[in-house]
């Protein structure tokens, strides 16, 4: 691990090593005993990905034995969590919540967090996380993992991954946030809301061809080829530089996000070098852009529902507006539409996946959500109110500490499965105000060249995780 190029210390996934296995229960058994919780239309559309969140805490190890009550007592809020996939008497998924308990590696690595965020890759971070295909019976097989890595001179990484038809990332981030939040005896901000009917909606509502053509698309698209060699990179981009670059919409946008910058920035840029290699001449590009819709419903959902509550919908622009490089024009349409955003739209697109199944009430294999068009990810509803009755908010991710006043240096976001065109990831970041960090992943030969892309780097970037992924 001790090659240097440029300073910099190359970094090797594979000297992670492991140190010992062991099941995590709840504090108090599931009652009633193997009860079954059901999947929502919307879960089952995700079943062809996994989510692997990493959380980095720089500052001290953390102790997990003395952390580890406070685990069981939060999962005995979680039956689901700590169940069993099983199929119901129509062979669809279901979890019995037998209270079979998460599994928990406990590893090392030879190298401190700061020389890892700054040299490891994306293939490295594999190493930090418990990827395991679920197996044909899945009966005593864990869906959800953790693995604890104590970092050399301190410092320690957290990750969770599991299927993400079990749940997306903010219902993740909230697990180990109420798990946190318990090492201390504070109160549960963001309590888990375990009820699948809230996204189950009457057979008869109407559907709308607007929300759900996007969806049939997808349904009848072939799956990228999963050969191409993927690179991911995130990018931080300071509070100074996203508000320097808002102020200069600020006459026609006035409410310009730092996502619909960052989205459009990315989109141009990536369009832009696909064009390059492809020499597409196609009249119309489009993106698709992934929302969470908790707060987004007129009965809204708590932060704290368990499951996923995440809607896609297509943006296309002519060429022109891409190829002209106007960041401003193109992150306007990027605002319209996220904003333009109807409730209506939602339910449809649930009620016409809630209709994909056969007359025996098996539903239809699940098809890719994350492309294999270009995909761009709002993580911006992550910001939060604090408390029920404090208007002040933070980003979820970075409202965790298992150590007092030691917030995350870094919280990292893959999903599994999304090769195709990219995926683009906007979230918050540990900084105060509007900066945010932004997690891509290209075909490897367009990240090389993304990552000396001008516009983007006249932002002032700083990079983290970049490589192979």
């Amino acid at each position: 691990m001790a090659d240097h190029e440029n300073g910099r210390k190359k970094i090797n996934g594979g000297d992670v090593e492991l140190q010992s296995v062991l099941t995590v229960v709840s504090s108090t058994p599931v009652n009633p005993p193997d009860q079954v919780c059901p999947l929502t239309p919307l879960d089952r559309a995700m079943g062809q990905h996994s989510v692997h969140v990493i959380f980095y805490f720089r500052s001290g190890s953390i102790d997990f034995d003395g952390i580890r009550p406070a685990l069981n007592e939060v999962l005995t809020l979680y039956p689901n969590v700590i169940g069993r996939l099983a199929k119901d008497e129509d062979g669809n998924w279901v979890i019995r919540c037998t209270d079979a308990g998460v599994r928990v590696h406990r590893a090392k690595v030879g190298t401190s967090v700061d020389e890892w965020l700054r040299s490891a890759s994306a293939n490295d971070e594999k190493f930090l996380t418990l990827r395991q295909d679920m197996p044909d019976d899945p009966k005593y097989w864990a869906p959800y993992r953790m693995q604890v890595t104590d970092f050399e001179g301190g410092g320690t990484a957290i990750s969770l991954s599991y299927p993400h038809m079990l749940a997306d990332p903010i219902s993740a981030t909230l697990l180990i946030k109420s798990w946190a939040e318990a090492c201390h005896g504070d109160v549960i901000v963001h309590p888990p809301f375990i009820h699948p009917p809230a996204l189950n909606i009457p057979p008869s509502f109407a559907n709308l061809p607007k929300a759900t053509t996007h969806y049939v698309a997808k349904s009848s698209t072939p799956n990228p080829d999963s050969e191409v060699k993927m690179a991911s990179a995130t990018f931080n981009f300071s509070n100074s530089k996203i508000k320097e670059s808002l102020a200069k919409m600020c006459s026609t946008l006035p409410d310009a996000t730092p996502f619909d910058l960052l989205s459009a920035l990315f989109w141009t840029r990536i369009a832009k070098l696909k064009a390059q290699n492809t020499r597409n001449d196609d009249i119309k590009q489009s993106i698709s852009i992934c929302v969470d819709m908790r707060k987004r419903l007129h009965a809204s959902l708590p932060y704290g529902y368990v499951g996923n509550a995440l809607h896609f919908s297509q943006l296309t622009v002519d060429s022109n507006k891409m190829g002209g490089g106007d960041i401003g024009q193109l992150a306007e349409l990027v605002h319209r539409h996220v904003t333009g955003l109807k409730e209506e739209e939602f339910w449809s697109a649930v009620d016409w996946l809630s209709s994909r199944k056969d007359d025996q009430g098996k539903f239809f294999p699940p098809f890719r959500m994350y492309g294999p068009e270009l995909t761009c990810v709002n993580m911006e509803s992550m910001i939060a109110p604090i408390g029920t009755h404090n208007s002040e908010s933070q980003p979820l991710m970075y409202g965790v500490e298992f150590v007092k006043d030691q917030k995350p240096a870094h919280v990292s976001y893959h999903v599994e499965n999304a090769e195709g065109e990219g995926l683009i990831l906007v979230m918050p970041s540990p900084e105060e105000g509007l900066s945010r960090r932004v997690t891509v992943t290209l075909p490897e030969e367009e990240m090389e060249n993304l990552l000396q892309d001008k516009v983007v780097l006249s932002l002032d970037p700083t990079l983290l995780l970049s490589g192979t992924s």
